[in-house]
């Protein structure tokens, strides 16, 4: 093996983009992720997705509420972070994050408050002292909770949904532009990049909301529903499929062109990404849940309901691991091997360093407190039945005890 440092260049001997700039991807993906399974609801009428459709874009605007965060950790002042949103550059594909970043933001802010609008309003009406005050900002004056307002709430609520679905598929699809458009790194330049970011941002949403809503309903005693975990379990199917797909299409063409960069992109993964890429990315993190998957959707008559849940859970929680895997590979994988094609070095991250494994897990941690935080004020699966208009049809949602 080659040492680190042979053949590398004195201002190409360190791993620049470090934990950070993967969990960065990783955390917008989710963001993608979890409002499609909303807008499936809202724009595409799934009505099966009932149970799920609110407490997803809550998630979605958790997870967009800590994006940032580990940009503004890798920075060396990170109080220069929102001058990208205000002094925006337009001939910067970097600086282009700013203007997306806050479009989308202000899309969910404004969704959240429309279907939770008669909520709101409710709550300030029972509510007393401090709480009742919250809840009357909260409502930002308007108490109009009549029908025709309601549905007048619904309709823009539909158009809002459906103009969020490219913002967030540009959110995303963005992050893989900056490699994807980095003409020195081999590993990194291809068209195909932002597509392989989406459809893996769709596969760690869908399957971050079905590990979630499984766990919140066993926390409140509540029944799951079968027909929803079935409905996220084939979108997840489908948006597996043409990820893994095209992450093994981008190798097999590399290996098939033989240019000049396959030598050191080969070496690579044989030798420096053996068990992140072909035992994490490929075998465990695709082959397994690909399986789980398929029997939970071409075998569905014949499962009981526990099991089902169980395959979606385990087939969830996998698939999180492959896509964050997929993040290293591609963060961390390209920047391995030196630009002379030649020499390789090592990247080991510390626990404690300030982009290191234990920033990692706080910044990771911080959407699901919100997510509490969120669920505490606007409770999305209490009182279920009848939260939403009444031109929605809503699917059969059985409680314990009910």
């Amino acid at each position: 093996m080659l040492e680190p440092t042979y053949y590398s260049f004195p201002n190409d001997l360190h791993i620049h983009w470090s934990l950070m700039i993967v969990m960065y991807p990783y955390i917008t993906g989710l963001v993608a992720g979890a409002f499609i399974v909303s807008s499936l609801y809202h724009v595409f009428n799934r009505k099966e997705l009932f149970p799920v459709a609110r407490f997803s874009l809550g998630a979605s605007f958790a997870f967009l509420s800590v994006a940032t965060f580990p940009l503004l950790n890798h920075l060396g002042h990170p109080l220069r972070g929102p001058l990208i949103m205000i002094t925006p550059n337009f001939s910067s594909a970097m600086a282009g994050f700013g203007l997306i970043y806050a479009f989308y933001f202000l899309v969910v802010l404004l969704e959240i408050w429309l279907i939770t609008r008669a909520d709101i309003i409710r709550y300030a009406r029972q509510s007393r002292g401090l709480k009742r005050l919250m809840y009357k900002l909260l409502a930002l004056g308007v108490y109009d909770d009549s029908p025709e307002a309601l549905e007048f709430d619904h309709k823009t609520t539909k158009v809002l949904a459906g103009i969020g679905i490219p913002a967030a598929c540009l959110l995303h699809g963005y992050v893989g532009f900056l490699f994807g458009a980095l003409k020195s790194n081999p590993w990194w330049s291809t068209p195909l990049m932002p597509i392989i970011f989406l459809f893996s941002a769709m596969v760690s949403g869908i399957a971050m909301i079905i590990i979630l809503y499984q766990i919140i309903m066993v926390y409140k005693g509540i029944t799951i529903n079968s027909g929803c975990i079935q409905s996220m379990c084939r979108w997840l199917w489908l948006f597996m499929i043409f990820t893994v797909t095209l992450e093994m299409l981008e190798i097999i063409t590399l290996a098939y062109e033989q240019a000049e960069e396959w030598e050191v992109i080969s070496h690579l993964l044989t030798t420096f990404l053996p068990f992140s890429f072909l035992g994490i990315q490929v075998v465990f993190g695709s082959l397994i849940p690909f399986i789980l998957l398929a029997i939970i959707v071409l075998m569905n008559p014949y499962l009981t309901d526990r099991l089902r849940n169980t395959l979606a859970f385990v087939s969830s929680f996998i698939l999180l691991i492959q896509v964050w895997s997929m993040r290293w590979n591609v963060v961390i994988g390209g920047q391995i091997f030196s630009k002379s094609f030649r020499g390789f070095r090592d990247y080991q991250p510390q626990f404690l360093e300030k982009e290191g494994i234990l920033a990692s897990l706080i910044i990771f941690a911080l959407p699901f407190i919100i997510m509490v935080i969120y669920e505490k004020i606007i409770p999305s699966f209490e009182g279920l039945k009848g939260r939403e208009m009444i031109t929605e049809i809503e699917p059969t949602v059985q409680y314990k005890g009910a």
